[in-house]
């Protein structure tokens, strides 16, 4: 077993050595930056305590994931080493880098504290963990070859084929086609010279709509181009096109560190690019008028942004904000069906024989129940992959993800919600002794919907922020009313005797004390008593320590359950001189905080056995 330890260790010296290498030979560029930034350390730190919230709000503000600190410790490393799943699976959402076979990956899978962690970190392979554009690329290179329903608005005809468009895509990855397109909008068939292979033309389409450069080029059959003429023909389009950098993803294709970094830059620049013309002409044109004059506006199918469907969105009528002026007014915002298709909403209307799947001199105007500003929200996310939005939205867009089936967009809501939302971090919240809630949220409309939309992770993250502040919820008739609903929610209840909510309430209730007093020192409680004799060998040593941590187990069982085992660890010099007073929930004075913790773990369980027998409800 050493020797293996030592086997790996020094492969691991070896691919560093070699990685930093070709690093300063240029040949690769450094995944790992250096970063001794504070924003950065703050971000360390929080994956070293476990911090959803600071990492959260660090990825937000723009830190780099896959930086290094001077110790050469990335935040992945430092979360997955210190046992924090949750901050390492954020971590790998956001685009860590865990790739195997290289040095900072393997010293991450290698430095897993468990098999829950490492076998995160395996799911997240080569296309996960490198290319988190990767839904948006796969989509916007579906295109090519989707038929049903038609999207494109332009042919283009090179030789004796013809290749199906959206000039929208071309407008905003071609310097080229944008200039032209904004000339003849109107246009709808473009004929190419016949000097130029297909192949040429195919390659340079792809890398249009964020498809991977060919490994190899190969000419059509009977076309009557060479390899070599492809390659000329490639980097010809590429100069008329102004795709600088085409030529070089196809040379460095055969390289696959190499590939991927270039896969990811130049997926980088393709969303840029797309987002840059989202925002200057879908949100830069959209249009707010009386919601009573919408059907009014119509709006044709050939214009300069070469948008196919109008959506609608209603602003809170009038009784709903508490205003007694103006009209309810309505957003349209022009949008390409071709990008709405990411939604499976979207996707069975426009294949199905409703209207709004007919193509007709002007736009329909479709109708979206939300706010302008969710809307908005879901659009970026759609163009661009992008979703930034506050806590304050976020349950609305985690329903009208929903409602559109937009799974990651739903997922995205939760991780906002459950880390931005819980205002501390779990281990943060152990040591959360008021009553007092510190985050502007409703829990109960949030497990609410989380119940509607099926989402697991914000039945937790409910459970959680419940279990830690009971105190300040066991005796609301909301709460009764939740635990109730809970309860109705489970099918043949009377065969489980379970309550789901309440079931998980309980045990991060048990973990919320437990937490407190491992959090309270019992570790050095246990290094301050006798210090055995010197064992004759390791295995003797083993089983002191084991027999050490086996008595402080039964210390915090004792302690758990208010029996008076657990009151004399507890005490300390402060409680004998009473320089404050410690009162359980009850209001009984007691003289330390770990009597006070038994006491009140007791009492929030009677409380809740008593709420079951006052809702007449077994569990």
């Amino acid at each position: 077993m050493a020797e293996r330890t030592i086997l790996r260790k020094d492969q691991l010296e070896i691919s560093l050595h070699n990685e930093k290498k070709l690093i300063k030979e240029g040949t690769i560029k450094d995944d790992n930056p250096l970063d001794l930034s504070e924003p950065f350390r703050e971000l360390c730190s929080a994956c070293r305590r476990g911090d959803l919230k600071v990492c959260q709000e660090k990825i937000t503000e723009g830190v780099n994931v896959n930086a290094r600190d001077s110790y050469d410790y990335t935040p992945l490393i430092l979360a997955s080493l210190c046992g924090h799943y949750e901050v390492a699976q954020l971590l790998l959402e956001s685009g860590a880098l865990c790739e195997r076979d290289t040095f900072q990956g393997e010293r991450c899978l290698y430095n897993a504290l468990n098999d829950r962690i490492r076998n995160l970190l395996l799911e997240y392979d080569y296309s996960k963990s490198t290319d988190p554009l990767q839904p948006l690329a796969a989509h916007v290179a579906s295109l090519l070859t989707r038929e049903n329903p038609s999207t494109t608005d332009i042919t283009i005809s090179v030789v004796d084929q013809d290749i199906a468009l959206h000039k929208f895509i071309l407008a905003a990855r071609s310097p080229y086609f944008q200039s032209k397109l904004a000339a003849t909008p109107e246009i709808s068939t473009w004929k190419l010279p016949s000097t130029i292979p297909p192949e040429a033309f195919a390659t340079a389409i792809r890398y249009l709509y964020l498809g991977e450069a060919p490994r190899e080029l190969r000419s059509g059959p009977g076309t009557g181009f060479t390899e070599t003429e492809v390659f000329t023909g490639i980097d010809k389009i590429a100069k008329q096109l102004e795709l600088e950098s085409l030529t070089e993803s196809l040379l460095e294709s055969g390289d696959r560190r190499r590939a991927r970094q270039r896969r990811a830059t130049e997926l980088s620049k393709g969303r840029d690019q797309l987002e840059s013309w989202f925002r200057k002409k879908v949100l830069g044109n959209k249009l707010t008028v009386k919601t009573s004059q919408v059907n009014e506006i119509k709006w044709n199918r050939s214009n300069s942004i070469f948008a196919d469907v109008l959506l609608r969105a209603d602003e809170l009528s009038n009784e709903e904000v508490g205003v007694q002026e103006a009209s309810p007014r309505s957003v349209l915002f022009p949008c390409h069906r071709a990008m709405l298709l990411r939604s499976e909403f979207f996707q069975t209307m426009f294949t199905s024989s409703f209207r709004e799947a007919q193509v007709t001199d002007y736009l329909h105007i479709i109708s979206v129940d939300c706010a302008p500003d969710v809307l908005e929200i879901i659009l970026t996310f759609l163009y661009t992959e992008r979703a930034e939005f506050p806590l304050d939205v976020a349950v609305d867009v985690l329903f009208v993800a929903d409602m559109l089936f937009i799974e990651k967009l739903k997922t995205k809501a939760a991780v906002v919600i459950s880390t931005l939302g819980s205002g501390v971090s779990q281990a943060e919240a152990a040591r959360t002794r008021g009553i007092q809630d510190e985050d502007d949220i409703d829990i109960y409309a949030i497990i609410r919907a989380a119940w509607m939309t099926r989402v697991q992770r914000l039945e937790e993250f409910a459970a959680r922020f419940l279990a830690y502040r009971l105190e300040a919820h066991i005796d609301s008739p909301e709460f009764a009313q939740l635990i109730e609903e809970s309860a109705n929610r489970i099918q043949a209840r009377q065969e489980t005797d379970s309550i789901e909510l309440l079931d998980d309430i309980r045990f991060y209730l048990n973990e919320r004390f437990r937490k407190r007093f491992d959090d309270a020192g019992l570790d050095e409680l246990m290094d301050e008593q006798q210090q055995p004799p010197a064992a004759t060998d390791e295995g003797e040593v083993l089983a002191e320590g084991v027999d050490k941590i086996t008595e402080g187990v039964q210390a915090i069982d004792a302690a758990s359950t208010g029996s008076e085992a657990g009151v004399p660890i507890a005490k300390t010099q402060a409680s004998h001189n009473h320089t404050r007073e410690i009162r359980t929930l009850d209001g009984a004075l007691v003289e330390d905080e770990f009597e006070q913790d038994a006491m009140n773990y007791q009492i929030l369980l009677e409380k809740l056995d008593a709420l079951l027998e006052r809702l007449n409800l077994e569990a």
